[in-house]
């Protein structure tokens, strides 16, 4: 789901128009700003077109700063009125290396307004950095820059080392993120898994664009599912303390079985967790061993995949603050009796959002409520933008949840977000489920893919390994499912974690093995065709990172690895570097920004680099 999707498609405010108008224009944010009505605008805007906005002023950068300037000038001198227009990467070698539908746009013949444009921009100090700007298709205008200025721009990439690609369009706000958030007295499930990595990530991500972020792992330790674990407990006279985690997974699993075929173990279930609610000090207490042996698990794979989460509050937490928004919603008139159970209103043809069963417990819609209420009056959390990478088949759960807050006045329903993932696919191409007793153990599966990633890297087989699982999940787009191929993930010649990190270790040696030069060094004025590839995709990285970041979408970033590293290689086999002890000082400058870019872009999505491959 990219951001435009996420944004409501409303009247006077989409992505479309806002990019139009900022991402593509930073001067057509002023004028969006004075056609909306007053009233229209303070309905149908959000703390996003603001974001739009400010990022047009880092976003366009460079050559695309440099034509849209000279194009605005002419636009001005020829006295053409044009809304709005976009300058881009053509996606095609051959189109330039940057196109503009400027001519495009408004009214007249766009063949002869491209003529009289490009007319001008010949007369203007733009094409000291251009060798050509010409007109192709029905009115496109193509601009191909000056080897010079590629070579320029590779030094100042260069210069800025690893902070290239980084910005401050976040300063002065924060971003609380939820993630992981994995169930007690369950193994560390799959899909739980692709919370960690995909909200880590999104939270590097948000950081490196000058964000302060904040993560809270929201952990799973209440509902109706404890009151079977106690029931069972209860029912087997057990001890709790005795058993492992799997043991506690299986013993849910079986009474939930059992209680699909018996009403009255269901009903023991429910009665179990309303004395849990109320503070049943026998219920609490098998509740509390299942808590501690959970929470000492979830830190070894934590430690395995080099996550840390600073704040973990369980569902149990909220226990006051749960009353406080039946209080709440009750005083502002936003809660009815329906048939037993107290329910709110949502509107948007969303379905009433239950705040109290009729048997009295309280309900996930009741405890996310919880959470945002203390989140939002809590220094230190309450934050600019709350985005919630919970799995996607909880979409419905978190419309209603976002309604409510925005109704009872706590949160604007624009500031928070759901980035829904998709489901990891057992073998037989179906989810799994804990439920069914079908999920996998994590640590296992871990362990097995690290013993795999030895065969590759006996050296570094922890860092090959995880890097492996989190780049095979971070290349699909977060909403889609997929099926993990162990194979596929560890393959040294393909789209994967081995293959980029492979590619960063070479360029990183090659620096290491010269690092003396690159000093008062005169550089060529002529490219080959590879070194121009690289230095255009090395350009594109805060594009990238931007983007990736607007879009929560770490796969755009993990597509981008992918094509620096693969286009690295290409060239690697085609030129050399170090030649009988002389080194090419533009290759060693363009492999020191392959080096640096690779290494920051998989530090974003989490992967860390061997020291050897």
């Amino acid at each position: 789901m990219t951001l435009g999707s996420r944004i409501r498609a409303r009247p006077m405010f989409t992505r479309r128009r806002a990019a139009n108008y900022c991402k593509h224009n930073a001067f057509g944010a002023w004028k969006y700003l004075k056609v909306v009505p007053t009233a229209k605008w303070q309905q149908h805007t959000s703390w996003r077109f603001f974001f739009w906005f400010e990022l047009s002023l880092s976003y366009n950068m460079g050559m695309e700063r440099e034509i849209r300037k000279a194009i605005d000038e002419v636009l001005h001198k020829l006295k053409l009125a044009v809304e709005s227009y976009v300058v881009e990467r053509p996606r095609e070698e051959g189109h330039g290396d940057w196109a503009s539908n400027v001519a495009l746009v408004g009214a007249g013949n766009p063949r002869e307004k491209a003529e009289k444009i490009v007319s001008e921009l010949k007369n203007s100090d733009l094409m000291k950095s251009l060798d050509g700007v010409e007109i192709a298709g029905p009115g496109f205008i193509n601009f191909t820059i000056k080897t010079e200025w590629w070579v320029e721009r590779l030094q100042e990439i260069v210069k800025q080392g690893k902070g290239w690609g980084s910005g401050d369009w976040g300063k002065g706000r924060q971003v609380l993120i939820e993630y992981s958030s994995p169930n007690i007295a369950k193994n560390f499930s799959v899909g739980h898994l692709r919370s960690t990595i995909i909200g880590q990530s999104i939270r590097n991500l948000f950081e490196f664009s000058g964000w302060k972020t904040v993560g809270d792992n929201h952990l799973g330790d209440w509902g109706t599912q404890f009151g079977m674990i106690v029931a069972a407990v209860e029912e087997g006279g057990l001890d709790l303390s005795e058993m492992t985690v799997e043991e506690m997974e299986r013993l849910y699993v079986e009474y939930n079985q059992r209680a699909k075929e018996d009403e009255s173990l269901r009903e023991k279930a429910k009665e179990a967790f309303v004395r849990l609610e109320q503070g049943d000090e026998g219920a609490r207490s098998i509740w509390q061993v299942a808590i501690d042996k959970s929470k000492a698990d979830f830190e070894k794979i934590y430690k395995q995949l080099g996550v840390e989460i600073e704040n973990a509050y369980g569902e149990s937490f909220y226990e006051e603050e749960m009353k406080e928004v039946i209080r709440e919603a009750r005083e502002k008139g936003l809660a009815r009796e329906s048939e037993g159970a107290l329910v709110m209103d949502l509107g948007d043809g969303l379905p009433v959002g239950m705040l109290v069963k009729s048997d009295g417990g309280t309900t996930y819609f009741t405890r996310d409520l919880a959470t945002v209420r203390y989140r939002n009056r809590t220094q230190g959390l309450k934050s600019d933008l709350y985005i919630y990478e919970v799995g996607g088949e909880q979409s419905l759960h978190f419309k209603q949840v976002f309604a409510a807050v925005d109704k009872l006045g706590w949160v604007k329903q624009d500031n928070l977000v759901h980035v829904g993932h998709g489901m990891v696919l057992g073998e037989d191409g179906k989810k799994m489920s804990t439920r069914k007793g079908t999920g996998v153990r994590m640590v296992e599966w871990l362990d097995e893919i690290v013993k795999r990633a030895g065969e590759i890297n006996k050296h570094s087989a922890e860092v090959v390994g995880i890097g492996a699982v989190k780049f095979f999940d971070l290349k699909h787009s977060p909403v889609t499912a997929y099926r993990f191929d162990q194979e596929e993930a560890l393959r040294l010649d393909g789209y994967s974690g081995p293959y980029v990190q492979y590619a960063t270790v070479r360029a990183r040696r090659i620096i290491d093995t010269s690092s003396e030069v690159g000093k008062d060094i005169s550089l060529r004025k002529s490219l080959d065709i590879e070194e121009v590839r690289i230095i255009k995709l090395l350009d594109k990285f805060p594009e990238v990172v931007k983007e990736a970041t607007m879009d929560y979408s770490p796969n755009l970033l993990a597509d981008y690895v992918f094509d620096l590293a693969k286009s690295f290689n290409d060239f690697y086999s085609k030129h050399r570097v170090i030649d009988e002890g002389r080194v090419d000082p533009l290759r060693w400058l363009l492999t020191k920004g392959v080096a640096e870019v690779l290494e920051q872009g998989l530090g974003l999505l989490g992967i860390g680099v061997p020291e050897r491959m």
